[in-house]
């Protein structure tokens, strides 16, 4: 199956309510469109270990696939992670989640006119 898609919540002057949360899939992971204006918070709502989520990168080093940049979210806490650099991330940010029990939601900054 396709990654599952996390929207974007865009941060304007004006305010936003807080993002739906996307459950986390640990089978199929997560997909970001990402502009380099974008960060993802991630929530454990589980009470008894930490989780991990991790941001895969876009590009190989001569050839060779580089490992996820890994963080790991506290029992019970929330963390907003990013941004995420287009040319290292890409413009589809793949996240992937140890478990159903981390909660995810994507913001981006609204450009300044």
């Amino acid at each position: 199956m396709p990654r599952v898609d996390v929207p974007v919540t865009l941060i304007t002057r004006s305010g936003v309510a807080p993002a739906t949360e996307v459950n986390g899939d640990a089978t199929n992971n997560h997909s970001v469109a990402n502009d380099g204006s974008t960060w993802i918070e991630v929530r454990n709502s589980g009470s008894t270990v930490a989780r991990v989520v991790s941001a895969r990168f876009a590009n190989t080093i001569d050839g060779q696939t580089t490992a996820a940049k890994t963080w790991s979210i506290p029992t019970s806490a929330t963390r907003r992670i990013g941004p995420f650099p287009v040319r290292m991330y890409g413009t589809t940010l793949q996240i992937d989640v140890d478990n159903a029990e981390l909660k995810l939601a994507a913001y981006k900054l609204a450009t300044q006119a």
